[in-house]
């Protein structure tokens, strides 16, 4: 039980290629100390080789190893007899490790920026095929004034550029290697570990042995970006599933990327979308049981870290799934543009319009606003929308309106007089989606 219980083998074995790349490094590191001739360390790599080769090709790894660093010390000691024994000289699983996940982060840190530009170019394509389509805003969940749908989505962009920016800075504090700091006191050989950390591609070597082995901010901080980028999907797929609702109608996902009920014929589910709602608990979870780990560790290395590993490779897993199906959503969304546009007027969206018309006639913002607002409730009750009404209604609460009013109460010119940088009016938005192809 207590070995089983141990055993980090069965989730740290996807580490084998970045256990393999570390090794082959270390051991023309070990060779320019002086610790291994030239022919040993050609025997070692070529051993490493034949194992990342077999590996690649298929070949079962051993499940009953401690971990993957035992695990392929003893593949290689099986293909070079006892010389793969001196491979680990003036090393410890604790760099070992260490080394292992920053290589990991790396490479899961690429693919999901790969996978962010992925869903950002949907959203910038989709932005483009409806730069003229005007949809409600909302505030509180109710509707706020009219906005362009390309603005919209243009927002998802944005949050998605902030994730890029997020993913890179963190990525940068991952490039310092720890490999050379042995246990936790450092080597007791002469590595070279400015040169090891070139031949890894690191931006340079850790300073301090101790925080070499202990150190998972590199863990945490891509966790926490992926946790907001999670949280960003989340958001997305929840206005999915509210817009391809009866209630809202403004979308409609093709039976290809929905899914019916069990029981009732009728159901037509954004259950993909739902899903990827959900799965941002899963990658925030592991960020919270990360810090939990660290919290309170003494220095340096302790067993604590083995769970650096299964929410980590967890969170990159999802997070990555679930940016491809956002982004297969976002392609296959159907937008109901007509349905789009009704809804924009509805709800006295126009009022604002009003009050800055007013405003413009010099009565100040508040006065014009309570004006506006008596006027939404006049209308209201007469079952008109506010622009329905005549100028002589409009005058019982303001006598500044003018017949020039109804110029400004169209979903058209609300529009255009979002004209500041950031806002809705077309030409900001045409150069919004400038910006985002450039």
């Amino acid at each position: 039980m207590v070995d089983r219980f141990l055993r980090s083998l069965p989730f740290d074995r996807r580490l084998w290629r970045e256990d393999v790349a570390g090794s082959r490094a270390y051991a023309r590191a070990l060779s320019a100390a002086g610790v291994l001739s030239p022919a040993e360390t050609a025997a070692i790599d070529a051993g490493l080789e034949g194992i990342a080769a077999a590996l690649e090709g298929g070949a079962p790894l051993a499940q009953e190893g401690e971990d993957v660093h035992m695990t392929i010390e003893g593949l290689l000691t099986e293909r070079i007899g006892p010389l793969g024994g001196k491979l680990h000289t003036g090393r410890s699983r604790n760099d070992q490790v260490a080394t292992d996940l920053r290589l990991y982060v790396r490479q899961a840190g690429a693919q999901v920026l790969e996978a962010l530009d992925r869903l950002s170019g949907a959203l910038r394509a989709r932005a483009a095929e409806h730069i003229g389509t005007v949809m409600p805003g909302y505030t509180h969940t109710q509707r706020a004034q009219p906005v362009l749908l390309a603005h919209h989505l243009l927002a998802y962009f944005e949050m998605l550029r902030r994730d890029r920016g997020r993913l890179e800075d963190a990525l940068e504090r991952t490039e310092v290697m720890p490999l050379g700091a042995g246990a936790l006191a450092g080597s007791g050989f002469p590595i070279d570990r400015q040169q090891l950390a070139r031949e890894l591609a690191f931006n340079a070597a850790s300073a301090n042995s101790l925080d070499a082995v202990s150190d998972r901010d590199f863990v945490l901080e891509l966790l926490a970006a992926l946790s907001i980028v999670m949280i960003h999907l989340s958001r997305l797929a929840g206005e999915i599933v509210l817009w391809t609702s009866a209630e809202f109608g403004f979308a409609e996902l093709p039976d290809s990327l929905a899914s019916g009920s069990s029981m009732m014929p009728n159901k037509k589910n954004a259950c993909a979308a739902e899903l990827v709602r959900a799965k941002s608990g899963r990658v925030t979870g592991a960020l919270v049981a990360m810090l939990m780990v660290l919290k309170g560790l003494p220095l340096a290395y302790n067993r604590d870290l083995q769970e650096d590993k299964e929410g980590l490779f967890d969170a990159v897993d999802t997070t990555l799934d679930s940016l491809a199906v956002a982004g297969i959503l976002v392609q296959g969304l159907e937008f109901k543009v007509e349905r789009m546009r009704a809804a924009a007027i509805e709800g006295n969206t126009l009022a604002t319009e009003a009050a800055d018309y007013l405003v413009r006639k010099g009565l100040p913002f508040r006065d014009a606003h309570r004006a506006v607002g008596s006027a939404v409730s006049y209308a209201t009750g007469a079952g008109r929308p506010l622009e329905g009404l005549t100028l002589d209604e409009l005058r019982r609460f303001s006598p500044l309106f003018e017949a020039d009013v109804f110029e400004h109460l169209t979903l058209e010119q609300a529009l255009r007089a979002r004209a500041v940088y950031g806002g809705t009016a077309p030409a900001r938005v045409e150069e919004a989606l400038a910006d985002a192809e450039a």
